[in-house]
């Protein structure tokens, strides 16, 4: 198998995984790594995209979609979380 057939199918492989942890990152609470891993993902695609066709682009910008969406609201739901959360104080008991 020649290395830009290789290559290819690598860049596809990855992006089948971009479009799967896309997916996974908007799970609650356990989605937050899946998103990352699926931006991560997408960044090492996009630098072979630049040498090679890749045809299962639809599928990466669909998993940077949803990676992307999934980030931003459980990060947001995370931080109202935290924000709200009652503090400690010796008088609640």
């Amino acid at each position: 198998m020649s290395t830009n057939a290789a290559a290819k199918i690598e860049m596809m492989n990855n992006s089948m995984r971009c479009f799967v942890f896309g997916l996974l990152g908007l799970l609650p609470i356990i989605g937050l790594p899946f998103a990352l891993a699926a931006l991560w993902y997408s960044g090492r695609i996009r630098s072979s995209e630049q040498k090679l066709w890749n045809p299962a682009k639809p599928y990466r910008v669909a998993g940077i979609g949803s990676a992307a969406l999934g980030l931003i609201f459980w990060s947001f739901v995370l931080i109202l979380v935290v924000w709200r959360a009652p503090s400690p104080s010796p008088n609640n008991f």
